[in-house]
């Protein structure tokens, strides 16, 4: 019989800075090579294996050989939701150069959270769908409203589909820097994928912020109602 959750232990695993960076640059992307997280996670290539190795053993990372390769990500969506729990208590990092301050400003205008859109975008994604019916929030969590079947499917995502993943349907993700919630679960990945396919969104090589396309201003305005024409500068 098991005790109590060992909290300590996750804590002390996500908390060595460098594990810490190879599981943030995981919730970028999915499936990295050795080599291509320590760059990431800006961290020295001979160092990696070992962090990788003690993020296996914990039961936090994955890895999968294909080839020559050998290629690492998240175990679980639940690892993900805790690293951006943590974000929310987390100090903010010093900016040191005008660089960091651009993709810290970027991250925070619109970004994925693993599988999910984050950030000032996700939040008013997710205010524009409970303004059309699709969600409901009740103050903790997010359920599905009245209108989710008909408007989610003018956008090509099929709720009854989604309702068969093991996963959660949809939930409410907190959202670390704006402090109002996003949509993540089956609907939140499903709405960044299809919004990703469709060419409205466009995914940074360097980081995990995103870009809105011209393409998808109009078409979110046009669909959600969101305005994107002023006051967002990616």
């Amino acid at each position: 019989m098991n005790g109590d959750a060992d909290v300590a232990a996750a804590a002390a695993m996500i908390g060595q800075p460098a594990r810490a960076a190879l599981l943030l640059a995981l919730m970028e992307q999915d499936a990295l090579s050795g080599r291509e997280l320590a760059a990431r996670a800006g961290i020295a290539p001979s160092t990696v294996s070992g962090h990788l190795a003690r993020l296996v053993d914990g039961g936090l990372v994955a890895g999968e050989r294909q080839g020559r390769h050998r290629y690492f990500r998240l175990a679980d969506p639940a690892v993900a939701v805790a690293v951006e729990a943590l974000s929310t208590i987390a100090p903010a990092r010093p900016v040191r150069s005008l660089r960091d301050a651009a993709v810290s400003e970027a991250i925070r205008h619109a970004r994925t959270c693993y599988d999910h859109l984050a950030g000032r975008l996700g939040v008013e994604l997710a205010a524009a769908l409970e303004r059309d019916g699709v969600l409901v929030h009740d103050g903790q969590t997010y359920t599905l409203g009245p209108s989710a079947t008909r408007r989610l499917g003018a956008l090509g995502i099929d709720v009854e589909v989604l309702s068969r993943e093991r996963r959660p349907l949809v939930r409410a993700c907190l959202d670390w820097s704006e402090r109002r919630p996003h949509v993540a679960g089956a609907l939140g990945a499903a709405l960044a994928e299809r919004l990703f396919e469709l060419g409205w969104l466009k995914r940074r090589l360097t980081n995990r912020s995103v870009d809105i396309t011209p393409l998808g201003r109009k078409r979110l305005h046009a669909e959600l109602g969101l305005d994107l024409r002023s006051g967002w500068t990616y």
